[in-house]
């Protein structure tokens, strides 16, 4: 298999790092010369990669094409190359909907639409994906796990949900700086809550069957520490404040 990348940015290094790194028979990776500094560390580090002449080179050397160029560029880059005909195509262009990538294209393509995060460098990461296609999921499960959506409103309803690493770590960061504030080591104060938080994150991934109002429960004596701080943040407009963020950033990625 040879996969190519349109767009040289920090997915597409993801993406090729956990690939070549994965049990997945690719014989060669194209990715294209725009960001250069990305292009050569990539080509240095791993055999199979090669940097392309032009974004036209990646489109006519790849069996599996990525699109990860940025939503501000997209319609101008994709509308200048030509693509084949049945051609596998996967736009990981966040917040670009799907006719209107096809409208760009101008070819009838195999188009997949993909939310690979940063952690299938270390092939741990989950990737939504609409359509159902066995062999992207393929894939994408070789870099981590796969959630494929039946329809453009379950992958955009993710799609708002990944938006959500920022505040994880904007939770973790304002906890830290809390600590620090009522006189801890910054050092200790993370070591502590980042261990805490990824234990957390584990429990729910292994107790899938478990509902997480069970799990917060489970994790909050009644009348105790944990069931206070919720009992906080819910009464003074925590949930409400996320629930409405979300909705925001699915009006944005629904255009």
């Amino acid at each position: 298999m040879r996969i190519g990348f349109v767009g040289t940015g920090t997915i597409t290094e993801a993406m090729v790092t956990g690939i070549v790194g994965s049990s997945l028979d690719v014989t060669d990776i194209v990715v294209s010369p725009r960001n250069a500094e990305i292009a050569t560390r990539l080509a240095r580090r791993f055999p199979p990669v090669r940097i392309a002449k032009d974004n036209q080179d990646v489109v006519d050397a790849s069996d599996v094409l990525f699109l990860a160029v940025r939503p501000q560029i997209a319609k101008e880059v994709i509308g200048g190359l030509a693509f084949r005909s049945g051609q596998r195509v996967v736009s990981v262009i966040a917040a670009t909907d799907r006719a209107k990538l096809l409208n760009w294209i101008k070819e009838d393509v195999d188009l997949t639409q993909a939310i690979p995060l940063p952690f299938v460098a270390g092939r741990e990461g989950v990737t939504a994906l609409y359509p159902p296609h066995p062999e992207i999921a393929a894939i994408f499960a070789a870099l981590g796990s796969t959630v494929e959506c039946e329809t453009k409103e379950e992958y955009d309803l993710l799609a708002a949900a990944s938006a959500l690493m920022g505040t994880y770590f904007g939770i973790l960061d304002r906890s830290t700086d809390w600590l620090v504030e009522k006189g801890l080591a910054r050092e200790k104060a993370r070591a502590y809550l980042a261990p805490l938080f990824a234990s957390l994150a584990q429990t729910a991934v292994k107790a899938e069957a478990t509902p997480l109002d069970t799990l917060r429960r489970e994790f909050s004596t009644p009348g105790g520490l944990n069931e206070q701080v919720f009992e906080d943040f819910d009464r003074n407009g925590g949930s409400r404040a996320l629930a409405g963020a979300l909705e925001r950033v699915l009006h944005r990625v629904r255009g």
